[in-house]
């Protein structure tokens, strides 16, 4: 009735300024929308009453209700009860199924990102397949929720999906066993003097994570002033909660905006901003991006980007800039309903357009044939110095200690040419982490 009043109220307002002709279709809208409910009701019971196989009522107006949402975005929907349910313990960082995050793109389920060590991600799932039946049953024509649906199942159960992947000329299918996902957001290590965070997804442990994982690696490394900087791993991040991305940028800002959203209403706009403090005092960042990284991954890369907080390397990201809520509704069940977009710090949208990097870096495919051990023994044998030489001079002008630390750079020179096997693309940030280290004022 509230709704109807202010329709009412905006005819009024025509009517007056507009003349009688503009007042009398206005007056038709109200009941054009009357006219298309009761013939929705109408459509209904012949279902119900002449369908040729008894119908669920309940299924009926759930698909009735998700189909009204699935045709604004292909984000919005509504989820019975049980999806519900499911959604709020994923948030929370635990839950069963495959690992993979999807959209829904041309009638075909897309994958956005595989999760880390997840049987999705182990059986070689990447970014960008699509999945174009489960089972041997096709998904085009359901909706996304419906092909969760039937990817979900009981832990330990076989699942065969069928994947089409740009630059394969079949479609193949893929086996997976299903599991409980255990999510940790954050994983931390050491790359020499670099600390790499990895962030895998935006739940509830997220920001706890990071902290934790941040102050245990620079521990490790002897303290603050030991580490060049730091790179945050965005690549395959799907995103997840709006208040976790915020945390996360904020950690690593001193003050400006992060991120703002705008609704269909400017009063139902936000502006978030940042905290004074920095969890790594101003050391050099350099955040990895690639087409998995999508919505509260954009909003940080956006953020410490926009701020010049940090160095973007990688390719584009996925593009999701709109935010959405969801509506617990009457049965337990609720909806989810894309209502703002956001946007950076300098007032870009990057709906359908993602972020671009600041230094575009591809990862070059695997090689087919891994060199073996005897392969890499000769070619090691190969890479003769001065030092090799039987009755070479000795060095004079570095004492024992120089030569233990110049040993040691020598040490991660080599492990970092094996990690650009490994990773070319991380490899990559941290040469860039080294030259800003290199060029950086001494204390």
């Amino acid at each position: 009735m509230a709704a109807l009043g202010g329709t009412v109220a905006g005819v009024l307002l025509t009517t007056q300024v507009a003349g009688p002709l503009l007042a009398e279709e206005a007056a038709k809208k109200p009941a054009s929308v009357y006219e298309q409910l009761d013939l929705f009701g109408s459509i209904f019971e012949r279902i119900r009453a002449q369908y040729v196989e008894q119908v669920d009522e309940g299924k009926l107006i759930e698909a009735a209700i998700n189909g009204m949402l699935t045709s604004l975005d292909p984000h919005s929907s509504y989820m019975p009860a049980d999806a519900y349910d499911d959604m709020r313990v994923q948030t929370k960082g635990e839950f069963g199924g495959l690992g993979i995050e999807v959209t829904q793109e041309e009638g075909f389920i897309k994958v956005v990102s595989p999760i880390d060590g997840t049987p999705a991600a182990e059986a070689g799932i990447k970014a960008g397949d699509y999945i174009t039946h489960v089972d041997g049953e096709s998904v085009l024509g359901l909706t996304l929720d419906q092909a969760v649906d039937k990817m979900r199942g009981p832990v330990g159960s076989e699942i065969v999906i069928t994947i089409a992947r740009k630059g394969t000329e079949k479609p193949f299918d893929v086996s997976i066993i299903r599991d409980t996902i255990k999510l940790t957001a954050v994983k931390t290590r050491l790359e020499g003097k670099t600390v790499i965070a990895r962030i895998t997804t935006f739940n509830d442990q997220t920001y706890p994570n990071l902290e934790e994982g941040l102050k245990k690696s620079i521990a490790d490394a002897g303290g603050l002033d030991k580490i060049d900087g730091v790179v945050i791993d965005l690549r395959n991040n799907p995103g997840g909660l709006l208040t976790q991305a915020i945390s996360v940028s904020d950690a690593f800002l001193d003050k400006g905006e992060i991120v703002s959203t705008r609704g269909r209403n400017p009063q139902d706009s936000e502006r978030f901003n940042a905290e004074p403090g920095d969890l790594i005092n101003g050391k050099p960042i350099v955040v990895l991006i690639n087409g998995g990284s999508a919505s509260a991954s954009e909003i940080v890369t956006g953020a410490l980007q926009d701020h010049r907080r940090a160095i973007v390397v990688g390719t584009k990201s996925f593009g999701k800039g709109s935010v959405q809520t969801v509506m617990p509704m009457k049965g337990g069940g609720a909806m989810r309903l894309t209502t703002a977009r956001y946007y950076t710090p300098s007032g870009r949208s990057i709906q359908a357009l993602g972020i671009s990097p600041d230094i575009w870096v591809d990862q070059p495919p695997a090689p087919a044939t891994p060199a073996t051990p005897e392969e890499e023994k000769s070619a090691a044998e190969k890479q003769r110095s001065e030092a090799d030489l039987r009755g070479s001079l000795s060095n004079d002008s570095m004492t024992e200690d120089e030569k233990r630390v110049l040993q040691e750079e020598q040490k991660h020179a080599e492990d970092s040419a094996k990690l650009r096997q490994e990773d070319y693309q991380m490899a990559y940030a941290i040469d860039i982490m080294k030259g800003l280290a290199a060029v950086a004022p001494k204390p």
